[in-house]
């Protein structure tokens, strides 16, 4: 179930109602949704965020942008969608 354009393999679809990426298309796309959660997961464990939440929330937004970045460069190009259409 990959989907390529132009020769390249997409790790994550584009979402079919609205903007942004689904679920990932391949394996590479599942270790970096996984290896987010484990990080996510460690920093909460390591940052003890009811204690401080000031660095675990900085965390966790620089760990997201990252997340959204891979999204951006390895995922089909983002647009507003309505979905499929007939």
């Amino acid at each position: 179930m990959e989907q390529q354009r132009q020769g390249r393999v997409y790790w994550f679809a584009a979402k079919r109602y609205g903007w942004g990426w689904g679920l990932p298309l391949v394996w590479q796309g599942w270790v970096v949704l996984a290896a987010f959660f484990v990080l996510l997961a460690a920093g909460a464990w390591f940052c003890h965020p009811e204690r401080s939440p000031w660095p675990y929330l900085i965390y966790t937004t620089l760990l997201s942008i990252l997340l959204i970045a891979v999204c951006w460069l390895k995922g089909e190009p983002p647009s507003w969608r309505w979905g499929d259409k007939q």
